[in-house]
């Protein structure tokens, strides 16, 4: 790839933000209350979501990961029974943005990071499997949403990760080609979505995956976005 990289998508959580000090608090308060005292129901949730209740953290396969709430509500289901999960689903992503608002986490890098690439006139954007709304709730209120040219959430109406739909949707909103973007993220699913796009790919291990796992899907594997800045800097000057 010979022409000079014009924008930058990352995802949100593990790479903007710390997935675990943000969700797993956040997370133990929802299952906690969907459980409704039963015991037996909380520790079915946390199974079935890859949540260790002894650690309070997730599992680095958890669904909740790179997952998508629909994903997550199917992994549920079992567990609740005849219940409306997609009411119940509706009223988790009404408010769980605002609930992870107390546990929220960003890396101490972003600001530097995001300040030197716009610095360097990057359109930059957010493509999570988390709902836009959350996303937006969270970027809000770390004062950071305007710097993001678009914001896309898995149901922003491009599909959700792997898919390459997000990159795409990123790429119409701010007026570039896929070969253009660096797709930044911390999961299989960033790569493998970025790649399918055709976007260059730049994997951060400061989610729950390892270099060794991201790195045969990415064009560079880093350890923090800080570590990612000189990587991208140089694709974006040719």
């Amino acid at each position: 790839m010979s022409e000079s990289v014009r924008a930058v998508l990352f995802d949100k959580d593990g790479t903007l933000i710390d997935f675990q000090a943000t969700w797993a608090p956040t997370f133990h308060t929802l299952i906690e209350e969907v459980s409704q005292g039963d015991a037996a129901v909380l520790a079915g949730l946390a199974e079935a979501s890859g949540y260790l209740l002894e650690t309070r953290r997730f599992a680095p396969d958890s669904v909740l990961v790179a997952g998508t709430n629909d994903e997550v509500a199917e992994a549920w289901g079992a567990v609740l029974g005849d219940v409306d999960l997609e009411a119940l689903f509706a009223d988790i992503d009404a408010r769980i943005g605002d609930m992870s608002l107390p546990h929220l986490t960003p890396f101490g890098d972003l600001v530097p990071v995001l300040d030197a690439l716009a610095a360097r006139g990057l359109a930059l954007g957010v493509a999570t499997n988390d709902s836009e709304a959350s996303a937006r709730t969270q970027l809000t209120a770390l004062g950071l949403e305007t710097r993001f040219a678009a914001v896309i959430g898995a149901d922003s109406g491009h599909g959700a990760k792997p898919e390459p739909g997000m990159i795409h949707g990123f790429c119409a909103a701010v007026g570039v080609r896929p070969h253009e973007v660096v797709m930044v993220g911390d999961s299989l699913h960033d790569m493998h979505a970025g790649r399918a796009a055709g976007a260059r790919t730049l994997a951060v291990t400061s989610g729950t995956v390892g270099a060794e796992v991201l790195a045969p899907h990415a064009d560079h594997v880093a350890g923090s976005l800080a570590e990612a800045l000189a990587w991208i800097e140089a694709q974006a000057t040719g």
